[in-house]
């Protein structure tokens, strides 16, 4: 079983930046591959980052190729969202995930509470 908790979001305006943190209890973090989704108003919840058990791999949305980097320290048991370059359409809920590597919702089975990410144009 691994609980998950986010936390650093908040309000910043385009262009700017901001760190997403997840918490990781439980002794087998290092064997889930973990992620983002994120949810906008009145939008369907969308993947965002990937990263594998060792971080040897990680993948990203085009939406936000280039601007935003994915990493984690199984010493801590965190995972981190780095968010550079942000933009108003990347105002949403952001959740912390981990299960099997990929970008399809299902194959996470385990989910954080999620983290308001406001970008002010």
């Amino acid at each position: 079983q691994v609980q998950l908790v986010e936390s650093g979001g908040g309000l910043v305006q385009a262009g700017g930046s901001l760190r997403l943190s997840c918490a990781a209890s439980g002794r087998t973090f290092s064997t889930y591959s973990m992620g983002w989704f994120r949810r906008a108003p009145g939008k369907a919840r969308e993947f965002v980052a990937a990263i594998s058990v060792t971080g040897a791999r990680t993948s990203y949305a085009d939406s936000v190729k280039g601007r935003f980097t994915i990493s984690r320290d199984n010493s801590k048991n965190m995972v981190y969202l780095q968010m550079n370059g942000l933009k108003p359409e990347d105002t949403a809920v952001y959740y912390c995930v981990g299960g099997t590597y990929g970008s399809i919702k299902s194959t996470y089975e385990y989910w954080g509470q999620g983290t308001q990410v406001t970008v002010s144009s």
